[in-house]
């Protein structure tokens, strides 16, 4: 019988974790539906843009007030799950507090616990004030699912901190009391605030409270674990490879493709035959398909990209289409690829591991030409992102395939890629009328 709850909490370790496991490699199969982009380059930078950027949180803090209560609550959840690791062993071997052995340096480790969740608790308050209450633009504009999941991760961390914080009050009763197990072990800055409410209370009544907040705390970081695939809260894991992934290139340097290129080399050779075959190995010529109406269409970072969104809103809020009133919000185009990438690999799933062609896709079901022609190409919302998401390449590899697959850009665009074509500039002037305007 005494090794019932030992059972128990490894059924409920194993069954959380394979779950999660299982989920995660779904993500991932998703992601690797785009088409292959090399990003093996330069890795001593990329691991310092992932430093920075992902760990350090050196983009979020840019906007002082919610960067610096992001940082709070970053480090709370991941500092304070290092005791997760006690509480596992704990869990496996039915003991209790594992590391007291520590000594001074495990009374640290609690007290500094204690203290971040403390932090925690008010850093969430003031964000579920600045969601709920003082209604920022960026947040007002949510609506559904998107703003109820914002405020579930929100309750979410609530509730595992008041759990935490109740676990440790109910354990520092039962050490004063002199419990079985319960050793003199920890630093209890907070708690010990709450440990008078036991007052009174029998040593059994304040063991099941402890056990029951102890139960509670493991099985919600199992849940919340979980919650992560269906939230945006995914970020949390996938900023690290997003960061590490994203583009080192210059923000204006845009990616042409091979093909085009080599076709205006061979056409600006004065000693080529345009009318020779292509040299080298025909799959190295003409792609299948310019540019991406689908999200099978984008490259496996741009799916990354989607999964890793924070729908923070700094990228709509920072664009200038948006600003002027435009339909284009950078958010919306990252939300709803991943949407649309969601629903192909859920399509997936339930046809055998093949697409079945469901007569959608994400131009025109999900993104608007409306939207994608809005844009600058000005990459105020690739700066803006915390994590280095660029919104903007999705659109370039769109708007290509408008471009260059229906002909389908605007009239304006369309003048003026004739008139390079006739006058070999933007401007509908014969070259030879094209420094008229100094005689005047």
């Amino acid at each position: 019988m005494q090794y019932i709850p030992n059972i128990l909490f490894v059924i409920a370790l194993v069954a959380g974790v394979g779950y999660f496991t299982k989920n995660i490699r779904k993500v991932i199969r998703n992601i690797r539906l785009g088409k292959d982009v090399d990003r093996s380059d330069n890795k001593g930078e990329r691991f310092k843009n992932m430093a920075m950027v992902a760990l350090g949180q050196s983009k979020m803090v840019r906007r002082p007030i919610a960067g610096i209560l992001h940082v709070i609550v970053y480090l709370g959840f991941i500092i304070i799950n290092i005791e997760v690791l006690e509480i596992i062993i704990d869990g496996i071997l039915g003991t209790h507090r594992i590391f007291a052995f520590l000594g001074g340096f495990y009374d640290f480790l609690i007290g500094s616990f204690e203290i971040l969740a403390l932090l925690v608790l008010v850093s969430v308050f003031l964000f579920w004030m600045r969601r709920n209450v003082i209604n920022i633009k960026r947040f007002k504009t949510l609506k559904g699912w998107p703003k109820n999941d914002g405020n579930i991760i929100l309750y979410f961390e609530v509730v595992l901190m008041t759990l935490f914080l109740t676990m440790n009050a109910a354990d520092l009763q039962l050490q004063n009391l002199g419990a079985d197990h319960y050793v003199k072990a920890g630093a209890y800055p907070v708690s010990q605030y709450i440990s008078p409410l036991f007052n009174g209370m029998s040593e059994g009544s304040i063991f099941l409270i402890e056990r029951g907040a102890w139960w509670l705390h493991i099985l919600g970081i199992l849940v919340f674990l979980n919650y992560l695939y269906f939230s945006k809260h995914l970020h949390i894991l996938l900023a690290f490879p997003n960061t590490y992934y994203a583009d080192l290139k210059p923000q204006g340097e845009f990616d042409n493709l091979e093909a085009v290129t080599n076709e205006v080399k061979l056409m600006m050779d004065p000693s080529a035959d345009p009318f020779a075959a292509p040299a080298g190995d025909e799959s190295e010529g003409e792609p299948e398909k310019f540019g991406a109406s689908d999200v099978v269409d984008l490259n496996w970072v741009q799916l990354l990209n989607s999964y890793t969104c924070t729908e923070c809103g700094r990228c709509t809020s920072e664009c200038p289409a948006n600003q002027t009133g435009k339909k284009l919000s950078p958010r919306k185009i990252m939300m709803d690829t991943r949407d649309r990438l969601q629903e192909v690999g859920d399509n997936i799933d339930k046809n055998g591991g093949s697409f079945v062609d469901d007569g959608k896709q994400l131009l025109n079901d999900y993104i608007t030409t409306e939207e994608l022609w809005a844009c600058t190409s000005c990459n105020a919302c690739v700066e803006a992102c915390p994590i280095g998401i660029s919104p903007l390449s999705i659109i370039i590899d769109m708007r290509r395939y408008l471009v260059m697959e229906q002909s389908a850009a605007p009239t304006d665009l369309n003048n003026m890629m004739s008139n390079i074509e006739n006058n070999g500039a933007p401007w509908p002037f014969n070259q030879m009328d094209r420094l008229n305007w100094s005689n005047e």
